[in-house]
């Protein structure tokens, strides 16, 4: 008995370390922890939108670089929660700085991984301030098990996939879009 429990509280202990070795799998495809943030972008299928963004944004170079980063990566299923014409607007040339400024809003100049947010949230008394490349004050909480980020709207996302190591950093993918508030857009 006394050998099973010290097994089970082993696998307890290690699995959390496991975990951070091997990399889930993100828009279908592996997500090796050697590549930068962008190229393992580039290899889902269900980034293409931000892909894109990055790309039209400017941004491209930027997130290849040294970091360290986190990026909230909200899935094509995300982007098409806006109105598909606002999306057409910030992906046109003359939106530039407005389309790096919601996605700099998504970049946090630090690697944080899962459990170093969940710490952070809970030193914090339940809800963590986290001020992102672009400015944005983010707000990150605990509901339900998952790890939730509320924008300056008051909107939230909450991490689908965590703890994606890159080279550059980490990319947890979330389900919304994080936007900055309507006063910092200008």
């Amino acid at each position: 008995m006394k050998t099973l429990l010290s097994a089970v509280a082993f696998a307890a202990i290690a699995a959390p370390a496991l975990a951070q070795m091997a990399n889930p799998m993100v828009g279908g495809a592996e997500m090796p922890a050697t590549n930068d943030i962008v190229t393992n972008a580039i290899a889902s299928a269900d980034h293409t939108t931000l892909v894109a963004a990055v790309q039209a944004a400017g941004l491209v170079e930027t997130l290849q670089g040294a970091g360290p980063f986190t990026v909230l990566a909200p899935t094509n299923a995300a982007f098409a929660e806006l109105p598909a014409e606002t999306l057409e607007l910030l992906l046109e040339p003359q939106n530039k700085d407005r389309l790096a400024k919601i996605l700099t809003c998504h970049v946090i100049p630090a690697e944080a991984f899962s459990a170093d947010i969940v710490g952070m949230i809970q030193a914090d008394g339940g809800t963590h301030a986290i001020t992102t490349v672009g400015g944005c004050v983010l707000q990150a909480s605990v509901q339900n098990g998952s790890v939730v980020i509320a924008d300056e709207q008051g909107r939230s996302a909450t991490v689908t996939i965590a703890d994606v190591d890159q080279s550059n950093g980490v990319i947890h993918v979330i389900d919304s879009v994080l936007l900055p508030s309507a006063a910092s857009q200008q």
